[in-house]
């Protein structure tokens, strides 16, 4: 297995000292996550691209519409977690 050296401010060295986390799973850890958001990002812009060869570029309108609904969406969510 290849090996990586990795430098870390103090403060997260002492965190994972003081709580005995392997560095080397956090790690791995880490990079599978970060693969795999860049993946799902890559998915979503390919799906995005062939929707809009499907049916076009939304309008400014369709656009403010969609931004409102996202607002809406995000401040249900938030009050919801709240409770």
């Amino acid at each position: 297995m290849p090996r990586m050296q990795v430098y870390l401010p103090d403060e997260l060295y002492a965190a994972v000292k003081d709580r005995e986390l392997s560095p080397s799973e956090l790690l791995q850890d880490a990079v599978r996550a970060e693969l795999r958001r860049q993946e799902l990002l890559d998915q979503t812009d390919r799906y995005l691209a062939e929707l809009i060869d499907e049916v076009g570029t939304p309008t400014a309108a369709a656009v403010a519409k969609a931004k409102k609904l996202a607002q809406r969406i995000k401040a249900d969510t938030g009050a919801a977690a709240d409770r």
